[in-house]
């Protein structure tokens, strides 16, 4: 196997594991999904193709979660 294979091979992978991460989070936000997969350290596209969403759409979330914070550390 040479390097670009196994780079590939661990490109797809990764996508998947983070597909798996966020397959349980159906009714999770956009903004909630980006952040699971920003562990990942993946692009905007990777993240755009795991969610079925323009990746305009995912720089918009991961903006909204940069200015207003997690959602799912907020308290009462």
């Amino acid at each position: 196997m040479n390097s670009n294979t196994a780079s590939s091979s661990d490109s797809n992978i990764r996508l998947m594991l983070a597909y798996l991460c966020i397959a349980t989070e159906k009714e999770a936000s956009l903004e909630r999904k980006v952040e699971i997969l920003d562990r990942f350290e993946l692009t905007d596209a990777e993240i755009a193709k795991i969610c079925k969403s323009a990746v305009q759409s995912i720089r918009n979330a991961r903006h909204s979660v940069a200015r207003h914070g997690s959602k799912s550390k907020k308290t009462k």
